[in-house]
Order: C-alpha cells, then sequence, then structure tokens
C-alpha cells in the first residue's frame, strides 16, 4: 500500500487523457461505421477537408500529431483515393493535400457524423463557459507544449540525443513561440 497514492481525480493530465479517449474518433459507432478509416487517418482528412489544400507538416503542426503518424496516414488516404497529392509550383519537395471527389463525400459524412455530438457537448455550456474553456484549454496546450519542449532542450543542452518526435516538438514549440511574439 502507498503512503500518498496519486489522486487521479485531481490529476489535470490524466482528466483530460480520459476526455480525449472518450473523445476518440475510433469510440464512436456512428463515426467508426462509416469507413474503415484509423482515426489517424480520420483526423488527417478531417484537417485536409478544413484546410486544404494544406501540406502535411501543417497539419503535423495543427494538429500535433507526428509527421511520421501524418505521412503513414497520407500513404493510406492516397491508396484509398480519398485525398490527391499535388506538387507545388515552386518546390517540388512540398506537395499540397486536397480531398478528392471520393474523400469529400467521407469528409461531409464524418463531419455530419461529429456535429450531433458536438452539440449535444456544448450543450451543457453556457456561451460564457465554452469561451472560458476554450481559453483555458488554450493555456493547457500552450504550457504542455512549453513544457515538453523545455525537457526535450534539456536533454539536448546535455549533449544527448532525442528522438526525432522530440525534435519536432522542439520546431513545433519554436515556431509558435515566434508567431506569438
Amino acid at each position: 500500500m502507498l503512503d500518498e497514492p496519486l489522486d487521479l481525480s485531481e490529476h489535470l493530465p490524466f482528466r483530460i487523457a480520459v476526455v480525449s479517449n472518450l473523445l476518440a474518433l475510433n469510440r464512436d459507432l456512428s463515426i467508426r461505421s462509416l469507413s474503415n478509416l484509423e482515426p489517424r487517418e480520420m483526423r488527417v482528412l478531417i484537417n485536409i477537408g478544413s484546410y486544404m489544400p494544406i501540406k502535411a507538416a501543417d497539419i503535423a503542426y495543427q494538429s500535433r500529431i507526428d509527421s511520421s503518424n501524418v505521412s503513414r496516414a497520407v500513404k493510406v488516404l492516397l491508396a484509398k483515393k480519398l485525398i490527391a497529392a499535388e506538387p507545388d509550383p515552386t518546390s517540388k519537395n512540398i506537395k499540397y493535400l486536397t480531398l478528392t471527389k471520393l474523400g469529400v463525400g467521407l469528409y461531409k459524412q464524418i463531419t455530419d457524423a461529429l456535429d450531433p455530438r458536438a452539440q449535444a457537448l456544448e450543450s451543457i455550456l453556457s456561451a460564457e463557459e465554452r469561451q472560458n474553456f476554450y481559453q483555458c484549454l488554450a493555456k493547457i496546450e500552450t504550457k504542455a507544449e512549453q513544457l515538453l519542449a523545455q525537457q526535450a532542450l534539456s536533454f539536448v543542452n546535455q549533449g544527448l540525443e532525442i528522438p526525432a518526435d522530440q525534435k519536432e516538438l522542439l520546431r513545433w514549440y519554436k515556431k509558435s513561440h515566434r508567431q506569438a511574439t
């Protein structure tokens, strides 16, 4: 028996993770029944549909999905002909992602299924509570990113090698920090 166990009911990261797990796209049967895509692929498809044309790097940054996972999702979506990759006219290495006609259809089905859930969740909050909640989420996201970046930077400063996802996290932090100043 532990003398002072962690009180998970009062542990913010744990509570956020629980809600995130409940809201995972593959947990919702109305969404899961629409396609055989994995949640990562659905999130990338939704990002493309919401912001197209968009680069994979921008999807990774906006959603904080590491680029290797975005790349895997893009490969699946391309193979299923749900998206197209158009080269940038100024750089051969950059591709802009868009939905195909088939992808647009699936995007609409998924977003139509997401709307009732979002409305039901938002209905328990007043307009002021919702605004405050989004402000709190933004603060938590910023602080979480800062803590992770500082941790990765401390490893780098000690001369230790960090994994690719941590290098990407540092890039994201520097990018968002530059935009904020």
